[in-house]
């Protein structure tokens, strides 16, 4: 049996249907063909595509005849068929710049100098044509070649190649010169900032503003929008690079300029509000806000004097570092703001807030329940509205030792949005007030439903006090244990925080083995946090990583470390290296996707998987 055929009986046998057998002869030559290229037999692979390209001499084909030829040096076979290609293929100027490639791989730079200087010299003015053969010069990294393309393209035509020069001075690493097109060109098409911002993220690090990129960056886009006819847009782009090294005071010093030239109704402010918002700058968020409240004829008032508030609200729950004063001097600001404005469905989430801050931060928690009742009778809320309400004042009616009257309202919400989000956050607040019980079984019960649940933080959730019951109740014995355990939760919850510390001191001395005592630490570490000691706390989720390090909470104790050391500590390169220890030594952590992001972010790089 000839060689050919016994490989053609091996290509079908090994994927190729019956249906094959009864293909043209052309089809079984590629195969063949295919076969001896995929294993270095070019000899024999070269019969085959001579033999195809005859009948086919598409460019797929052409290369690949081409390649096998360049294998067994026919180099006279590959400058004739080359010729013969780019006779009947004249506007590719791809497959010239490849001929030109050959002859400089074969030690002909005579040649292939000709062939790129005709390309360049009778360049057609055609736009769509020149960033064609730039790309081609570009793909082979002639970036000299490319550059004399663009500039050629841009005398022949109206069009500047702004974008392809930018690439190229980027390439060619002339870093200002890509900033300097790149201003040039958003000037004229201000309608591309989100690109101009895109292309100038992703090649300079103007993240730290001590680096060479941003100080480039900077020189150039101020200098260029202090001149007297500079377009308002460079002035925009001078913002968002503030932003990005988060030098939010800069940036809020120009976006003021440039709403005063323009006399805007300060939209520009408020959207820099929000970023300080997302970037936790409450203190520029706040300043940002004073100034559209001193706008009386600014559309965004109230939601200016939310904003106010909102920073003053997260600084004081998220930090947790404040005084009987400070309390004092904020539940006054929102009290100003609700009697100037009035308690209606704008006011909505001012009212929440302060009855947050009464509740949980003041021990007057009794106002707050009688400021959320009456907000319920706001005309005009939402059912989404009402339900927020509702919730806090279930959260609120747990702190004063009411879970019952909670109950109900957690049941209210989970009924009316059982669908969603708000639903699940309360089916698992309800579920919580039965484990406080002691009705573990009910509790258990309602969680297995959750664990499913859309939202992810609520599945997490459901999941973390699922497993404390299973994995500490069932045996008659334990069940004080647990209940006792359930209870310090609760008190935990409430605030209480010297009676849960008894309560769990009390299950350690008569239960001295029992498998809670991983969990209580790690509840001692919630409750440290809760009272903004945040040194306690990590203290405590350090003694869940020495004495616990393989049981089920070691990875959350290890994910709190960090994101205290980052976040309220600012020790970024020590919650760095807590993130990777995360990653590598707990790898199925429930937190692993969001440590991978917080090294990214850490570092400012795309990493995600290697090189941690």
């Amino acid at each position: 049996m000839p060689t050919e055929v016994r490989i053609l009986l091996v290509i079908l046998f090994l994927g190729f249907s019956s249906s094959s057998i009864a293909q043209p002869a052309g089809q079984n030559d590629l195969q063949l063909a295919q076969y001896y290229y995929s294993n270095g037999d070019f000899e024999k692979a070269t019969i085959y595509y001579e033999k195809l390209y005859a009948k086919d001499p598409s460019k797929q084909i052409f290369l690949r005849y081409v390649d096998c030829l360049m294998q067994s040096k026919q180099y006279k076979t590959i400058e004739k068929i080359y010729k013969r290609q780019i006779n009947s293929n004249r506007q590719d100027f791809d497959l010239q710049v490849s001929f030109g490639q050959f002859y400089e791989d074969i030690g002909e730079p005579v040649k292939s100098t000709s062939i790129y200087e005709n390309l360049i010299k009778n360049l057609p003015p055609s736009p769509t044509k020149i960033i064609e053969l730039y790309r081609s010069f570009l793909s082979r990294k002639k970036l000299d070649l490319a550059f004399d393309c663009l500039k050629k393209g841009k005398k022949i035509t109206s069009s500047g190649f702004e974008l392809q020069f930018s690439e190229l001075h980027f390439l060619r690493g002339e870093k200002k010169e890509m900033i300097e097109v790149l201003v040039v060109f958003l000037g004229q098409n201000p309608e591309m900032l989100d690109n101009v911002q895109q292309l100038l993220a992703s090649k300079l690090n103007l993240e730290d503003p001590s680096s060479a990129d941003y100080l480039i960056t900077k020189e150039i886009l101020v200098s260029t929008a202090q001149k007297s006819n500079s377009p308002l847009i460079i002035s925009e782009l001078v913002t968002w690079m503030f932003i990005q090294s988060k030098n939010f005071s800069a940036a809020y010093n120009q976006t003021v300029s440039l709403e005063k030239r323009l006399g805007g109704d300060g939209y520009r402010i408020y959207d820099l509000a929000v970023i300080c918002m997302e970037n936790k700058a409450y203190e520029a968020a706040r300043k940002c806000y004073s100034y559209i409240l001193n706008q009386p004829n600014s559309e965004y008032i109230i939601e200016a004097q939310r904003g106010l508030l909102n920073a003053r609200y997260l600084e004081l729950t998220t930090n947790r570092n404040y005084n009987e004063q400070e309390i004092s001097a904020t539940i006054l600001e929102y009290e100003q703001a609700l009697s100037k404005y009035g308690k209606q469905v704008k006011t909505h989430s001012i009212i929440i807030e302060l009855s947050h801050i009464l509740a949980y931060y003041a021990n007057k928690s009794s106002s707050a329940i009688s400021l959320l009742k009456e907000a319920l009778a706001i005309s005009g809320l939402t059912d989404m509205q009402k339900a927020q309400l509702k919730m806090q004042l279930a959260d609120i009616y747990v702190l004063s030792d009411d879970i019952w009257e909670a109950s109900l309202l957690y049941m209210q919400i989970d009924k009316d949005f059982k669908f969603e989000a708000i639903g699940n956050e309360a089916k698992y607040k309800n579920a919580r007030i039965f484990y406080y019980d002691g009705e573990f079984n009910y509790a258990q019960a309602q969680l297995d439903v959750l664990k499913e649940s859309t939202s992810k933080l609520i599945a997490n959730d459901a999941i973390q006090l699922s497993v404390t019951i299973t994995d500490n109740f069932g045996l008659d014995s334990n069940f004080q244990a647990m209940f006792w355990f359930a209870k310090s939760e609760l008190l935990i919850e409430q605030h209480k925080y010297n009676e849960a510390f008894q309560l769990m001191d009390s299950i350690r001395i008569n239960f001295p083995y029992h498998s809670l005592a991983d969990e209580m630490m790690m509840r001692k570490g919630n409750a440290m946090e809760m009272q903004g000691k945040w040194l306690d706390a990590i203290a405590y989720y350090e003694d869940v990583l020495k004495l616990h390090p393989k049981d089920i909470l070691a990875d959350d104790a290890l994910f709190r470390i960090g994101d205290i050391k980052e976040n309220i500590l600012s020790e970024k390169e020590q919650a760095l290296e807590i993130y990777k220890r995360l990653l590598m030594d707990y790898k199925s952590s429930l937190f692993g996707a969001e440590a991978r992001k917080r090294v990214r972010a850490i570092r400012g790089d795309q990493f995600i998987d290697d090189d941690l």
